[in-house]
């Protein structure tokens, strides 16, 4: 396949490294020498000078692409509906929602009061709140007792590092206080003046106190209620659906612990609800006469379990649902007259309907190969109505309620696709891929209407398979400009997700890592074996972990794979795993393992992508960054690049791209964010040929 360039290749970024001396790491009596090491510096005008100068680079090698992206982009945002609005979902006397104006950035947060036909209140606009700044996110609202005070979090770097502050939604004034950095998770009590927020540790961003805060004191003068001292945890604070308890929750990757407390009496101390244990994660509700709590009390897929209210140790604890092994219990929803169960089999999610008094349980019917089903909005506890949406790879996502008596499904909205997007014209299917040692990858795929498996198109394919995170096959708009050009788009299940339970996760972490990469590599030649692409036109693509996952099968197979895209890349994983003052390493040591201990160090050695280039040629590469990125830094994909350009002995194309701007995200706004996308997608399609389309 010929591959097109500019007519002159502007000169190679080149880091002045040769200028420094290689840095010395050292562990368990083996060295490695990292020449890179320098590029940490954030702060060091060489570094950002070199920064730009791969900006630069990457953007004078685009330059014969440039129309394709402004196309790309100007096509994506032209399938948006500019004007729109969500769904409102009911809490208290309000109906709460977000809307869109033609041509903004930025939602607009409002209300009615008691009927959708009453007047809107504006509670916030983000347009107004992000003047003057690069980035914008707000992360998070909450709304007092009273429903007359929003507090809200917003943070202008990128690096998830929030600040809080008050309106009064009788008066429509901002309130005085205001709360620096914090991680913008917070919860109010039930006296309409307390709020209860967690706060960071301004190294490792991890989240490890909760402050309680009274309106109209001094934020300074803030009442730490929780410390967590043990550096591997996080702390998160709630409120169960029935409003009635505080919940104070401190997990890790393997473990977790709640406390709770009235909420009518939030300056009060928390009670311990079940103590830690090493290996036992569970979460806690309320409502009525009992807790429920989702465990994995010896039952590795979870189960349910109630416990009364004057005493919460294990031991009391009743089980409602039982352990199935291949079933992964997901999550639940509590109604006065029903409990709706979220469970995983086979890959898929199943949402289940169990009334409270007896009677006949049923389940909702989904009716598609692959897709992606949620629990919505549901605030009111004796409501009949189940709020969820339901996506796939076909289907923009619809948001449905269903009566769960008379089991009446109401479409309340399906997101609107211009652009003359017609559902019948594409196609999804649902594969098996065999993986090395017998085990079955499901892979979910999808194409326009016309495909034929012949090994002439091109494919991407995405894979993320860390954390016990699921991909799930839901519906993308911007994916259209890819289908419509003849791509076909497939995503792969592979082991470090959980689609297929706990084993799956587990069998894809720590000392069974490799599993997620050879299950990549197995789906993608599966793929090519079966005709629907071949290897001069297979991409791949993933972002974060899912970038040490490009990474990872790059080095293994790098002969498989035309191009490959990886966003924010965790690639550096020894040295990053070593360093405990940068966010993220102590919490993740149960995810990737603890490299101070010699067996989890020489196996994160054999794979870490970073320290495993070699001289010897590799795909087409495309690299996003993030400076002021808080879970990959950005000296990860800076340094892999830099290194890779010095090692790779072909002539492929290796682009860095860095938001200056930005973090772990990208860029803000409703519709600068696909700026990003329309030039990973002219990336692809001009590897692939189809730059003229």
């Amino acid at each position: 396949m010929s591959t097109r360039f500019p007519d002159s290749r502007p000169l190679i970024p080149n880091p002045p490294s040769a200028k420094r001396i290689p840095h010395q790491l050292e562990c368990h009596g083996h060295v490695r020498i990292d020449e890179y090491y320098w590029l940490k510096n954030r702060d060091n005008p060489e570094v950002l000078a070199y920064l730009r100068a791969e900006n630069e680079y990457a953007a004078a090698l685009r330059s014969h692409t440039r129309d394709l992206e402004q196309k790309l982009f100007e096509e994506i945002k032209g399938r948006i509906q500019q004007t729109d609005l969500s769904v409102p979902f009911k809490l208290g006397d309000y109906w709460y929602y977000t809307r869109y104006e033609e041509g903004k950035e930025y939602a607009l947060y409002c209300r009615k009061k008691d009927s959708l036909t009453s007047p809107e209140e504006i509670m916030l606009d983000g347009n107004v709140l992000a003047r003057g700044h690069d980035y914008f996110s707000l992360g998070n609202w909450k709304i007092s007792s009273g429903q007359d005070i929003l507090a809200f979090a917003i943070d202008t770097q990128g690096r998830r590092i929030y600040s809080i502050g008050f309106k009064s939604l009788t008066t429509g004034e901002m309130v005085g206080e205001f709360i620096p950095s914090v991680t913008g998770n917070m919860e109010w009590g039930n006296d309409n003046r307390t709020l209860l927020y967690a706060r960071q540790d301004p190294e490792t961003l991890r989240s490890f106190r909760i402050f309680r805060h009274a309106l109209g004191e001094d934020p300074r003068r803030d009442a730490l209620v929780y410390e967590e001292t043990d550096e591997t945890f996080s702390v998160y604070v709630g409120k169960t659906k029935s409003k009635r308890y505080l919940v104070l929750g401190s997990h890790q990757t393997i473990t977790s612990e709640c406390w709770y407390l009235n909420a009518d009496t939030p300056e009060g101390e928390f009670q311990l609800f079940q103590g830690r244990e090493r290996g036992h994660e569970y979460d806690v509700d309320h409502l009525g006469e009992h807790f429920w709590i989702r465990t994995n009390d010896q039952a590795k897929n979870f189960r349910l379990m109630k416990a009364p209210l004057n005493s919460t140790h294990k031991h009391l604890w009743q089980e409602v649902i039982s352990h199935r092994s291949d079933v992964f219990f997901e999550g639940f929803e509590l109604f006065q007259n029903y409990l709706v169960v979220e469970e995983r089999m086979q890959g898929l999610i199943h949402l289940r309907i169990l009334p409270s008094q007896g009677g006949t349980e049923h389940e909702l019917d989904f009716g598609e190969p692959a897709y992606m089903a949620a629990l919505g909005d549901n605030c009111e506890a004796d409501s009949p109505y189940l709020r969820f949406g339901y996506t796939s790879m076909t289907t923009p996502m619809t948001i449905y309620d269903y009566h769960m008596e008379t089991r009446e499904k109401i479409l309340l909205k399906q997101e609107k696709v211009l652009g003359g997007f017609q559902i019948t014209h594409y196609q999804t299917e649902r594969l098996l891929a065999p993986a090395l040692d017998g085990n079955s990858i499901p892979i979910s795929l999808v194409y326009r209407k016309g495909f034929v498996r012949n090994g002439t198109h091109p494919l991407l394919l995405y894979g993320y398979g860390s954390y016990g995170a699921s991909m799930d096959a839901s519906f993308s708009s911007p994916r259209l400009s890819l289908l419509d050009r003849g791509f076909v788009y497939a995503l792969a299940h592979i082991r470090g997700g959980e689609e297929l339970g706990r084993q799956w996760y587990e069998d894809g972490k720590l000392l069974q890592k490799k599993n997620t990469f050879t299950d990549f590599i197995a789906c993608a030649e599966f793929l090519a074996q079966q005709g629907y692409t071949a290897p001069q036109k297979l991409f791949a693509m993933g972002g974060s972990a899912g970038g040490l996952l490009m990474g990872a099968i790059m080095n293994m197979r790098p002969d498989l794979f035309h191009g490959v895209v990886a966003q924010v890349p965790f690639v550096d994983v020894v040295t990053t795993m070593l360093d405990p003052n940068i966010p993220l390493t102590t919490g993740e040591y149960d995810e990737w393992g603890d490299p101070n201990q010699r067996h989890f160090y020489d196996y994160m050695l054999s794979y870490s992508p970073y320290d495993n280039l070699e001289p010897q040629s590799y795909p087409h590469l495309l690299v996003t960054s993030g400076l002021h990125d808080s879970q990959v830094q950005f000296w990860e994909p800076t340094k892999w690049v830099a290194k890779l350009r010095a090692l790779k002995t072909d002539n492929q194309r290796l682009l860095l791209r860095t938001n200056m701007e930005a973090g772990h995200s990208g860029a803000s706004g409703r519709f600068k964010r696909y700026e990003e996308t329309a030039m990973i997608y002219a990336f692809l399609l001009d590897l692939a040929g189809s730059i003229d389309n």
